[in-house]
C-alpha cells in the first residue's frame, strides 16, 4: 500500500520508492459500465501509465434510483445503512480487475449531492449516524484492497452538519480497520485545505481547479498548499477536462491536449505530488442512445484515444527519471518574467530550499518564448542540456557546456511546448523520461 513520504511532500510505496499519483477521472465507472467495458477501459488506462482511477460508489446522476448495468441499486430505499450486496459485488469485481493491472481505485464513497445537494439530483440522505454506519460497511469491504479514499464529491463543506457527516463517514471507514490514504474532492475552484486541512484523517490535499476558465492558474492553488502547516502532499484532482467547452457551453473553445499538458506541468512543477487527467466524454461514459450528462463531443470508446491521456503519462515518466523524493519547486530558477496565463513557465529541481545543491533542474515552457535559467543552483562544473518533448516523450540531447551560472533557451523549439532539462553532467543521468 502507498503511504506518505518522510518529508510529507510525496506518496511512496511500501518499499520506499516514489509513487507518482497519476489518476483518470471515471466517476460513473461502477454505475454505468458492464464488466466487459470496464475491463477494456482499465486495460487501456494501465497501458497509458495511469495508476489511480477515481470513481464513485453512489454516483452523481441518479445513482440511487437508476440501476447499474446489471439491474442493481446500491441501497435499499435509499438508506445508507442498508447497502445491497449485489451492487457492491459488481464494484468488487472492478476493484479486483484494477488491482490485477496495478491500479489503485480512488474511491469516493458517495457523490456530494447526497450530503449537500446544492444542485443536481440528490437527495440528501446522510446524517452523521448513518454516514458512520455506511463508512464502516465500505471500509470493511475494501480495507484490504488497493484503495485511496476520497471523501466529499464536488461539494464544499459549508456548514457544521456537513463537516459532521464527513467526519463520521471517515471515522466509520477507520473503525473498520481501513487505514489506506484519505483525501477530499472539493467543489470547483476550491481545495480540501480550505475546510479540512487540520482533520487527522486527511492525509493529502486535493484541489478541483475547475472547468470554466482556460489556462486556469492552478499553480497558485498548489503554491498555497505548499506553505501550510502541518505539511501535507497536494495535487490538482480535477482540472479542465480534455474536450470540455469553456464555461460550460461556450463551444467556440474546447480544451485540447495542450491545455491538459499546461495544467499538469504547472501543478507538478509547483510542487504537486501527482496529477489527475479527465476527459469530458469519458467521466460519464456516454454511449450512443444515452442522454449525455453534459455537453459532450463524442462517445467514450472513441475519446479514450485522445492524445492528452497518453501525454500525462510522459510527465510521470519524466519526473521519475530523476531523483524524485528530494524534488522541490523553485521558480527562482526562471530569470526574468515567468509569464502568466498561457505562457506561464514553471521550474523544479532536486536539493534543498535555499541551497545550491541541485543535480538537475527542469523548466516547462508552454510557448516558444526564450527563457533564461539560473544554473548556479547546480554545484557541478559541467552541465548536460536536454530538450524533452511532452507530446511524444522524445528527449534530445542538446549539448554539454560549462556551468557559467546561467543558460539561455532559444525560440527554435518545434511545437507549442517543451521541457528544458539540465543535469549535472557528472551524474550521467539517463535521457529524461526513460
Amino acid at each position: 500500500m502507498i503511504r506518505i513520504s518522510d518529508n510529507r511532500r510525496f506518496l511512496i510505496n511500501d518499499d520506499g520508492s516514489p509513487f507518482f499519483y497519476l489518476a483518470d477521472t471515471a466517476w460513473e465507472l461502477f454505475h454505468r459500465l458492464t464488466r466487459e467495458d470496464a475491463r477494456f477501459y482499465l486495460r487501456d488506462r494501465a497501458a497509458k501509465g495511469f495508476n489511480v482511477i477515481q470513481a464513485v460508489l453512489l454516483a452523481e446522476f441518479n445513482g440511487l434510483t437508476l440501476p447499474n448495468a446489471y439491474g442493481h441499486l446500491p441501497l435499499e430505499n435509499g438508506d445508507p445503512a442498508r447497502p445491497i450486496d449485489a451492487y457492491f459485488q459488481h464494484v468488487d469485481w472492478i476493484v479486483d480487475q484494477a488491482a490485477a493491472l496495478g491500479l489503485y481505485i480512488g474511491m469516493l464513497p458517495t457523490w456530494g449531492d447526497k450530503w449537500n445537494k446544492k444542485w443536481g439530483t440528490g437527495p440528501e440522505i446522510f446524517t452523521p449516524d448513518n454516514a458512520r454506519v455506511y463508512g464502516r460497511y465500505v471500509g470493511r469491504r475494501y480495507r484490504d484492497k488497493p484503495i485511496i479514499w476520497i471523501m466529499g464529491g464536488d461539494r464544499h463543506v459549508e456548514t457544521e452538519p456537513h463537516l459532521a457527516i464527513l467526519i463520521a463517514m471517515a471515522q466509520g471507514i477507520r473503525d473498520a480497520g481501513a487505514d489506506q490514504l484519505m483525501t477530499l474532492h472539493p467543489h470547483g475552484g476550491h481545495g480540501s485545505s480550505e475546510s479540512v486541512h487540520q482533520q487527522p484523517w486527511l492525509d493529502f490535499n486535493m484541489w478541483q481547479s475547475g472547468h470554466a476558465r482556460r489556462y486556469n492558474p492552478n499553480w497558485r492553488m498548489i503554491d498555497g498548499d505548499y506553505q501550510l502547516m502541518p505539511t501535507k502532499p497536494t495535487l490538482d484532482g480535477e482540472p479542465w477536462y480534455e474536450n470540455h467547452p469553456v464555461a460550460h457551453g461556450k463551444q467556440s473553445i474546447w480544451c485540447d491536449e495542450h491545455d491538459v499538458r499546461c495544467l499538469a506541468y504547472w501543478a507538478v512543477f509547483h510542487g504537486a505530488c501527482g496529477h489527475t487527467y479527465g476527459c469530458h466524454d469519458m467521466w460519464g461514459f456516454t454511449e450512443p442512445g444515452w442522454q449525455p450528462v453534459a455537453t459532450v463531443r463524442g462517445h467514450w470508446f472513441d475519446s479514450i484515444h485522445l492524445p492528452g491521456a497518453r501525454q500525462v503519462g510522459y510527465l510521470k515518466n519524466l519526473m521519475l527519471s530523476r531523483p524524485y523524493l528530494t524534488r522541490i519547486p523553485d521558480q527562482s530558477i526562471l530569470i526574468g518574467d515567468a509569464g502568466c496565463e498561457s505562457d506561464h513557465r514553471a521550474a523544479t529541481r532536486d536539493g534543498t530550499v535555499g541551497q545550491k545543491d541541485a543535480t538537475y533542474v527542469m523548466a516547462y515552457c508552454p510557448t516558444p518564448a526564450a527563457q533564461a535559467l539560473d544554473t548556479s543552483v547546480i554545484a557541478g562544473a559541467k552541465l548536460r542540456v536536454w530538450s524533452f518533448n511532452p507530446r511524444s516523450s522524445h528527449a534530445r540531447r542538446e549539448r554539454e557546456i560549462d556551468n557559467a551560472g546561467r543558460f539561455h533557451t532559444d525560440r527554435s523549439q518545434v511545437g507549442p511546448d517543451r521541457v528544458i532539462v539540465i543535469d549535472d553532467a557528472a551524474r550521467d543521468y539517463p535521457p529524461p523520461g526513460s
